[in-house]
């Protein structure tokens, strides 16, 4: 299982669809799925019902008469837009937080929203069928949550490298959990029983190089929507809207008016979409009225260009480096939860955590991956003889040594007790064998004194190696070759190496 699948494990903790939007799924899956029953099962939800006509009767679908029914909506609309329409409120519903932590939900289905209304927008004008431009721009970005809800601490550093290091979004990601919202949200779809026309084109909005050619323009159309959603919900506007107005230029062929009157257009039309969803707009505005406003304020301060540019630079140097000590303060905080407060190596914990992420790089890039698991021997002995706080002296030694001695690549962890495991990213058998000899080597040749006594200390190994090339195997897998080489070293007479292979039947 790699990093991905274990992270997708944890789904169970997270919101399910909720009953009316499974029974819409299942009804347009029939092949003979009628308009009467659709409406029938929204129509048992009246709030639901409310807010389907609230936008059918909206700016989005701009329609020259009123719709005062669901029956009326899905005969005007269609079964896959009323559908959509449906998942679309079911979802944005079951997902909504109020948490007191640093991800802002809020501000999340605002920009989420704000794509789906400029995705309609450019539907429209690229002569599109829009059945699903609004449902699979608003879900996009699912992933994000997914992976926040599952892993809030390992998200938060996505959000902490991002400040820092101005990588985008997926490079963030994949620096730290080894796999991208776009992989994730296509998958948790898919387990939803949401369509392939939504699902596919998710995952690939952010790589439109690699998507298959019939979903090239879907995905294009993602591509635009979140670039104009980020005109209103990022702190790089100007640049948006330059880049922005170059492809609408290049993909739809309009002019510099027609652009602004567009991008105009969609804080119009999304901040009575958000009404709809009962999320509040706050001080969302058109473009060209921020503009307006801002060179008003401008002209009150009476300041030089010269002074303005000198301020931004003193302000911008601030926020970096407030962003530095937060950073830092994370790590600072992250190595404390993670570090064995014996021996000062990373824990149990940690290790887990690694060897997920480990596991799931080398499915990715088709690396091998090595492991080795060892104790102390006899280390009962130590305890008995000299007592515990002598027996922690012993394992603090240990601990120094794997630092000394392991490669920069390696990780060293206590693995509990006496036993300690190293994970070696990169690394095929023969050289892990290697890694371990001379961790063995080091440890025979160690001189410890406890109460004056000189004490000589073993310590037998297991060694594993995954080579995602030979056959998919998990982490569990791993662990289990690594511990069952351990127990064979024991067996047969201690301070030694063994091997056992993950691929023998290969």
């Amino acid at each position: 299982m790699n990093a991905l699948d274990t992270l997708l494990k944890g789904i169970a903790t997270l919101p399910s669809l909720p009953a009316v939007a499974l029974k819409i799924i299942q009804e347009a899956k029939k092949s003979k799925s009628s308009i009467r029953e659709l409406a029938d099962i929204i129509s048992y939800d009246p709030a639901l019902t409310a807010k389907i006509l609230r936008i059918a009767n909206s700016s989005f679908y701009a329609l020259p008469y009123k719709v005062d029914s669901i029956e009326r909506a899905v005969n005007i609309l269609g079964l896959e837009a009323l559908k959509n329409i449906a998942l679309s409120f079911a979802i944005v519903k079951g997902f909504r937080r109020n948490p007191v932590d640093e991800f802002d939900h809020e501000l999340f289905w605002k920009r989420s929203l704000t794509a789906a209304v400029s995705a309609g927008m450019i539907a429209s004008k690229l002569r599109m069928k829009r059945d699903d431009t609004f449902v699979t721009p608003l879900l996009m970005d699912i992933g994000v949550l997914v992976m926040y809800t599952s892993k809030p601490e390992d998200y938060l550093k996505v959000i902490d490298e991002k400040r820092i290091s101005h990588a985008t979004t997926v490079e963030a990601e994949r620096a730290v959990f080894g796999f991208d919202h776009q992989e994730v949200g296509g998958e948790i779809l898919k387990k939803w029983g949401i369509p392939e026309n939504i699902y596919l084109p998710i995952t690939y909005h952010h790589r439109s190089s690699e998507c298959p050619q019939e979903l090239l323009t879907t995905v294009n159309m993602l591509m635009l929507s979140d670039l104009a959603s980020s005109i209103y919900h990022s702190n790089k506007s100007l640049e948006k809207v330059e880049e922005l107005k170059r492809l609408l230029k290049d993909k739809l062929n309009i002019t510099d008016d027609e652009i602004s009157e567009f991008i105009d257009s969609v804080a119009e039309k999304t901040i009575e979409i958000l009404s709809t969803f009962e999320i509040d707009p706050g001080n969302m505005k058109p473009y060209s009225q921020i503009l307006q406003e801002a060179n008003e304020e401008l002209g009150k301060l009476n300041l030089s260009y010269e002074q303005l540019v000198m301020e931004l630079k003193q302000e911008k140097k601030k926020v970096e480096n407030l962003a530095k000590e937060l950073k830092k303060a994370n790590e600072k905080l992250s190595g404390l939860a993670f570090r064995d407060g014996l021996t000062g190596i990373f824990n149990h914990r940690f290790f887990q955590e690694l060897l997920d992420k480990e596991v799931g790089r080398a499915d990715r890039y088709r690396h091998p991956l090595s492991l080795i698991i060892f104790d102390i021997d006899h280390f009962k002995k130590v305890n008995d003889t000299f007592g515990h706080p002598r027996g922690d002296i012993v394992l603090r030694f240990i601990g120094d040594l794997l630092n000394r001695a392991i490669r920069t690549p390696d990780t060293a962890a206590r693995y509990g007790g006496e036993e300690f495991a190293v994970v070696l990213p990169e690394t095929d058998l023969k050289g892990a064998v290697v890694v371990a000899e001379r961790l063995r080597e080091a440890v025979e040749k160690l001189e410890i004194k406890l109460d004056d006594q000189p004490v000589k200390l073993t310590i037998s190994l297991g060694v594993t190696s995954y080579e995602p090339q030979k056959g998919h195997r998990t982490k569990t897998d791993i662990v289990e070759a690594a511990d069952k080489a351990l127990y064979n070293s024991k067996m047969t007479g201690r301070n030694r190496i063994s091997i056992v292979s993950l691929h023998s039947n290969n």
